[in-house]
């Protein structure tokens, strides 16, 4: 295990090539705000909230936002064409080896550029850090661009012997629940649980069963062309609306990212949003507003392209090591 001064310098290395990366790349850092009056509305994700007293009347409900995506998206529809950051974000209820309440996310969008360019970017900044640090070579990881690319389906297809597609219009729950049943892997459920719910759940049951164990194990993987249910604030594909312009990262066991395809159809998103307020409310969740700024913008913000990337997870990934706390500096347990 490094001690602290060394697991400042690799910290510190990282964020230099990130940046340096990014500024040839011409992007604008950005410092998006950590309050906020609406965070994310992922089912699996809660915010942290408390009562802000600004000044101007009674406390207000702020969170510590869990992503800076709202705000980086309103600075797109002003006009922003490349942009990224690098802040601190909060997640409730979040704690193991991959796992912190607090952690630094970098995330950055392309305005009128295709996701394939994420999936360049992830190339070209994690590649760039590792030879900083001389850890090209991972055990049998090889960093070296280009990476391998899957869609969910390939993905499925190869290492569970199961028809993704098959269960996607409609969507089809019990379907995929009775394919994995076959592929040999359990999926317990309620006999009336939603159909889009039950759906996630053996997506899932696959995709840690099977997928996630066997790729990025060699090199880096990234996923893409996620099934449309769980789609979050990514577009639906023009190629074909089953599955929507998503890709995460993995490598080493680990997920590093996800980035979308983004959605800049405001009514499209309302929508969602309204849907997983209500799919909060049925898993007794946290039910947030809806962000009308964030809207809003929507309505003018031309097409993009967005990602995120756990920060400490590609320094655990580069530097070896096996849990957060080995790379978050004065992490304190008591």
């Amino acid at each position: 295990m490094m001690d602290t001064v060394e697991r400042l310098r690799a910290r510190d290395a990282v964020r230099r090539a990130i940046r340096r990366y990014f500024e040839r790349e011409e992007f604008l850092e950005v410092e998006p705000p950590t309050l906020v009056p609406a965070p994310g509305m992922e089912p699996h994700i809660t915010a942290l909230s408390l009562d802000v007293d600004d000044g101007r009347g009674p406390p207000r409900r702020r969170y510590l936002h869990t992503s800076p995506e709202f705000a980086m998206k309103r600075l797109l529809s002003e006009g922003a064409l490349r942009i990224y950051a690098l802040p601190r974000v909060f997640r409730a209820g979040e704690h193991g080896p991959n796992h912190r309440v607090e952690f630094t996310m970098l995330e950055w969008y392309r305005a009128r550029e295709d996701y394939e360019a994420l999936m360049r970017d992830c190339e070209g900044f994690i590649s760039a850090a590792a030879q900083i640090l001389g850890r090209m070579h991972l055990g049998p990881l090889d960093l070296t661009p280009p990476y391998e690319r899957l869609t969910l389906a390939e993905a499925f297809q190869r290492y569970a012997g199961v028809d993704l597609l098959r269960y996607l219009d409609p969507v089809d729950g019990r379907g995929l629940q009775q394919a994995a049943a076959r592929a040999g892997i359990s999926v317990v459920s309620p006999p009336d649980e939603d159909p889009e719910d039950l759906f996630e759940r053996a997506f899932y049951e696959v995709m840690l069963a099977r997928v996630e164990p066997a790729i990025g194990q060699t090199r880096p993987t990234f996923l893409y062309e996620w099934p449309a249910p769980l789609a979050a604030l990514s577009r639906l594909s023009p190629k074909d609306p089953r599955v929507a312009e998503r890709v995460e990262l993995y490598a080493g066991g680990l997920e590093l990212g996800n980035g979308f395809g983004e959605l800049t159809d405001a009514d499209e998103q309302e929508r969602r949003f309204r849907a997983e307020q209500e799919r909060r409310r049925r898993l007794g969740k946290p039910v947030y507003p809806i962000d009308p700024l964030f809207l809003r913008a929507l309505r003018t913000m031309p097409p993009a392209t967005g990602m995120a990337v756990g920060l400490d997870r590609v320094l655990l990934l580069l530097t070896g090591s096996r849990d957060l706390a080995e790379v978050l500096i004065l992490e304190r347990d008591d």
